[in-house]
């Protein structure tokens, strides 16, 4: 690994920590860095995930007022999102290297447009929410919230951007919260989700260990940048920002 790349792989783990603090997509800019520097798809995402991991907790970190008073909550779901991950993380080393290939374009191409139509989704929850009357709805952590919990723990172990974004749009949908303390809250289950599927991945598959290092150290300082400055970003910016990295993985995964 040359000094270029180095440099390149850990500015692409920070801008990653910053925005999976915010919005939750960070792997469409590191994975698709990796793809460019020449790593093979699953060992990209491989070590993306292990790389990652540091700047999920980071992040958390960031939220930590946020957290307060959740904590029975995020166990029960943090179960969840762990047998999900566990599910999609074998899953991916499973099944052949030519599926992840045939498949990944497309989950990207989903998590493009979750990122897009974010804003409208939580215009929605924020709707629902302002309709309701005071004490009728109260906190429906229960078996459906759980078993969507972990059906994004199932996408997060297999590939996993953007899940954020999906996280948000089930805890701010089932939860009586603001959606800064559903943000919170994503933090730590993603951070359950990757954490889970790195165990996995550092046991029973090959690891680039000098991209997750980098990726670990840029996502760490991202994770506590983002959770500090994210907000004064301007969103639709830093989404189409997402996107555009997206769509340019996706093609090159289909195309090359």
């Amino acid at each position: 690994m040359g000094p270029g790349e180095a440099v390149a792989i850990l500015a692409a783990g920070t801008a990653a920590g910053g925005v999976n603090a915010v919005v939750g997509s960070g792997s469409l800019i590191t994975f698709p860095t990796l793809l460019a520097f020449g790593y093979p798809p699953v060992i990209a995402n491989v070590s993306n995930n292990i790389g990652l991991v540091p700047g999920n907790l980071s992040g958390g970190f960031g939220y930590r007022r946020e957290l307060e008073g959740q904590r029975g909550r995020l166990i029960r779901l943090g179960v969840a999102s762990a047998i999900g991950a566990l599910i999609g993380a074998i899953a991916l080393l499973s099944l052949p290297s030519a599926a992840f290939r045939l498949v990944v374009p497309v989950l990207i191409l989903i998590s493009c447009v979750l990122v897009l139509v974010q804003p409208w989704l939580a215009a929605w929850i924020r709707t629902r929410r302002n309709d309701e009357s005071d004490g009728e709805r109260g906190d429906r952590a229960g078996p459906l919230l759980s078993a969507g919990v972990c059906l994004s723990g199932m996408y997060g172990g297999y590939f996993g951007a953007a899940q954020g974004v999906l996280v948000i749009g089930l805890l701010g949908s089932f939860l009586d919260e603001t959606l800064q303390r559903v943000n919170g809250a994503k933090n730590i289950l993603v951070a359950m989700v990757n954490g889970t599927a790195a165990v996995v991945f550092i046991l029973l598959s090959h690891v680039s260990w000098a991209a997750a290092a980098l990726i670990a150290v840029g996502s760490t300082a991202g994770g506590l940048l983002g959770s500090r400055f994210g907000r004064r970003l301007p969103p639709m910016a830093l989404r189409l920002f997402v996107v555009a990295i997206g769509v340019v993985s996706a093609v090159k995964l289909i195309f090359f």
